[in-house]
């Protein structure tokens, strides 16, 4: 099993939605988060004077899936985030050990 994290733009959230839902996929954890990356935050210019906000918000996408899935869906990640601007996001692939549906006490594929 592979665990899929994907920290992408928040008004990209409908079109990522969109995109695993294409390839039947409507599991997932969607969380809030703060970030920066290469581009350090923002910088602002008001009344005040200069101000920069360098944690910027940001969605987190968590996926678990069967293996032979993760390539395809991290390829509806990218179709739906993507704007081709700094900013876009990442997306991590790690291995999961063991997954466990705690109603029915299945494990492995099944309790996906």
């Amino acid at each position: 099993m592979k665990k899929i994290e994907a920290v992408i733009r928040h008004e990209k959230l409908n079109q990522v939605k969109a995109a695993l839902e294409a390839i039947d996929i409507s599991g997932m954890t969607v969380q809030e988060v703060r970030g920066r990356g290469e581009q350090k935050g923002l910088e602002f210019i008001n009344r005040a004077g200069k101000y920069r906000v360098d944690l910027l918000p940001k969605m987190l996408v968590t996926i678990v899936v069967p293996d032979e899935k993760a390539d395809a869906i991290v390829d509806a990640l990218i179709q739906g985030a993507r704007t081709g601007e700094i900013g876009d996001g990442k997306i991590f692939i790690s291995q999961v050990e063991r997954c466990i549906r705690i109603r029915t006490g299945e494990e492995g594929d099944e309790a996906l």
